[in-house]
């Protein structure tokens, strides 16, 4: 059977990033994804349509075919007061490097990592571009399994992401706060 639309696909693969190894999924827990469905790259996708099951894969994705060029307007200067809780900024949490979920004005949620930390300035400078924005990625695995997705599979999603919910007021983890 074939990767085409609306099938179940299951990966394993190695990616790799200027030479270092950046995710490793391996045969017995593979990525497993309903083809097509928008959860992945498209060009990862387009790399890998038609292949079979017990197939090999190799390619790369340039920055513009994956998460994009860094943006500099991405990288911004933020008051080191933002990140106080009870009048103190916990300095373990506020660390070169440290991934912070935040939200912007709209209350769209992101990931920023933090670049630098100015406690006398009183500033943070964080990161919101992708971690993988600005590089090329290179996969190499194998076609796993291959079948047809059920009806159910369809309509829900592989993992029941397509059921409507209800959220509280302050989002839930389902949908990182994207409520239907």
């Amino acid at each position: 059977m074939k990767i085409a639309k609306d099938m179940v696909v299951s990966l394993s693969y190695t990616l790799t990033v200027k030479g270092n190894e950046i995710e490793k999924v391996g045969a017995a827990e593979p990525l497993t994804f309903i083809f097509g469905s928008g959860m992945l790259l498209p060009k990862f996708e387009e790399n890998v349509l038609g292949k079979s099951e017990g197939d090999p894969f190799e390619f790369s994705l340039e920055a513009h075919e994956a998460y994009g060029e860094m943006n500099p307007q991405m990288v911004v200067e933020l008051p080191l007061k933002m990140f106080e809780m009870d009048g103190k900024v916990d300095y373990e949490v506020i660390k070169v490097g440290n991934i912070l979920p935040m939200q912007d004005r709209e209350g769209h949620r992101m990931n920023g990592i933090v670049k630098d930390v100015k406690a006398l300035e009183g500033k943070v400078t964080m990161d919101f571009n992708h971690p993988l924005a600005g590089e090329k990625l290179h996969f190499a695995g194998k076609v796993e399994k291959v079948r047809e997705a059920t009806e159910k599979e369809l309509k829900e999603g592989l993992y029941g992401e397509k059921i409507p919910h209800e959220c509280s007021d302050e989002g839930c983890s389902h949908c990182s706060g994207h409520c239907h």
